[in-house]
């Protein structure tokens, strides 16, 4: 094993996620977990974005995508009637989610570490102690002493210790009611591809049960119970018959829980990043977990990976704490005025639920709004540009028109995906009338970064990819190497994206 440059604790999707894209950028990477081996069984977080699934098949997993299951139409039913239902709008190669186990998405994260020379996991170490200096982090499992120029904490929502010794608070909540979840198998004939959602149910009455579709006939089932709630295995039976009747199942896990709203005061002390669950919670509705924690990881493995490689300064990682702590106070708010609905705390809160339930107000009724990417808008990194402003937040299961700080739409191209060609260092698509020599020239002198200079026209062969973005003539764009646009710029010179391109890589 050559000596890591980092240190990913917790081997976790998120510590995967994170491995594997510092090892793409040729860096090496020492995991540790301090778990004997891996947890073989359970759904857990289930539903993996359209974005995540993007990050994952570029460091060779993309059977997730593959083998995950999309269900069609979501059903919202009040009590024993049908409220409304609806479908997500596709909008690009890859599916919008799938539906797909936590235990099987770790294991083809695995068979992809294990084909990475660069990556070293090593289970059963615990670390129990943290330092760092102006060169490096020092960690200490038991009587091992280990060090590397940074460390990325991908330890769960437990490492309390860890965030105590970098003086990092995680202030929040906890929410009283518990959840029981079962995973079952069994034969539902038309329930394969619907994902349903139900508000005071007869067979739970006064709380919600959500019922989730997965491969192979398997079904992921969410009960709202009371604080004091112990399952007996006559209570599981009870309340799965009470939902699939007399239908055979198997029961193949279960659990219960509290959910939690809490955030890390910083996400970066120093050379040490905090990423996933050790720095942000939420309630799972709207699947808003992981799906934020693989941004985390892929947003410090580009940084963490320009500054090993001399191509940016450090300021650059504190960019990471600035862009990934307000996308997780926006996960935070989503997730509160969600659990405000779920389970109101106020006469003025069950009030407002009451008259949405008893209308069947669509808008009006709070399930969970899905996991979308954060938009970088106001990170120093992105240059705006007033002729595309952000939009603000779109309507449900659609993308806000591209603009400064938006993640690049995937298009489909002969052969691949636009954003395929995103992750290798900096991305410069250019329109029409645009000399791309000569601003592979130009930007080559401020910035040591990989580059990759496409016109847009000869991307996809057909010309129509301007068309797709919506690109005018004499556009450039710059595109960062998580697939976010860092500018737009119209009818300008090469100088003016070499400063962009700077700014991106915190140069300037």
């Amino acid at each position: 094993m050559i000596e890591p440059q980092v240190i990913v604790v917790g081997a976790g999707p998120v510590g995967q996620t994170a491995a594997l894209l510092l090892a793409r950028w040729g860096v090496p990477v020492l995991v540790l977990d301090r778990r004997p081996e891996r947890d073989a069984a359970g759904s857990r977080s289930i539903c993996q974005q359209r974005d995540v699934l993007d990050v994952w098949a570029s460091v060779g997993a993309g059977r997730v995508a593959e083998e995950g299951l999309t269900w069609t139409t979501a059903r919202t039913y009040y009590r024993d009637r049908e409220l409304f239902s609806w479908t997500f709008e596709d909008q690009g190669p890859l599916p919008p989610f799938v539906n797909i186990s936590q235990a099987r998405t770790e294991q083809i994260l695995d068979a992809a570490i294990a084909a990475q020379p660069l990556i070293e996991v090593r289970w059963g170490h615990e670390v129990t102690g943290l330092e760092q200096d102006a060169h490096g982090v020092t960690l200490r499992c038991g009587g091992r002493v280990l060090r590397a120029p940074y460390v990325l904490l991908c330890a769960g929502a437990r490492a309390q210790a860890l965030r105590q010794a970098l003086g990092v608070a995680f202030d929040g909540e906890t929410f009283a009611d518990q959840f029981l979840i079962c995973d079952i198998k069994a034969d539902l004939p038309g329930w394969e591809h619907e994902r349903r959602f139900y508000f005071d149910p007869a067979w739970n009455p006064g709380r919600q049960v959500l019922i989730h579709p997965c491969p192979d006939s398997a079904f992921r089932i969410d009960w709202q119970v009371s604080p004091h709630f112990i399952p007996t295995e006559d209570d599981i039976s009870r309340k799965i018959r009470q939902i699939i009747g007399d239908r055979e199942y198997e029961l193949t896990w279960r659990t219960t829980y509290r959910f939690h709203s809490r955030l890390a005061s910083r996400m970066r002390v120093g050379r040490v990043l905090l990423a996933g669950d050790c720095a942000h919670l939420v309630a799972p509705f709207g699947a808003r977990g992981l799906n934020s924690g693989v941004p985390d990881a892929e947003n410090a493995a580009w940084k963490l990976a320009f500054v090993l490689n001399g191509w940016a300064p450090e300021e650059l990682l504190e960019t990471y704490h600035d862009e990934r702590h307000a996308a997780a106070r926006e996960n935070l708010e989503v997730t509160a005025a969600t659990m405000r609905f779920l389970a109101p705390r106020t006469e003025e809160e069950r009030a407002r639920r009451r008259r949405a339930l008893d209308a069947g107000d669509a808008a009006g009724i709070d399930s969970g709004r899905f996991a979308e990417p954060y938009w970088y808008v106001d990170s120093p990194l992105t240059t705006p540009e007033p002729g595309r402003p952000f939009a603000g937040r779109p309507p449900r299961g659609t993308s806000p028109p591209p603009a400064p700080g938006v993640i690049l739409p995937d298009v489909p191209l002969a052969g691949g995906r636009l954003r395929e060609l995103c992750r290798d260092g900096f991305l410069l698509l250019l329109g029409d009338m645009c000399d791309s020599s000569l601003f592979a020239q130009v930007v080559g002198k401020v910035s040591t970064a990989p580059l990759a200079v496409r016109e847009l026209a000869e991307v996809d062969g057909t010309g129509c990819l301007a068309s797709e973005l919506g690109a005018v003539p004499g556009e450039a764009w710059v595109v960062r190497p998580d697939a976010h646009i860092a500018a737009i710029i119209p009818h300008v010179g090469p100088e003016t994206v070499a400063a962009a391109v700077s700014r991106a890589a915190r140069l300037i």
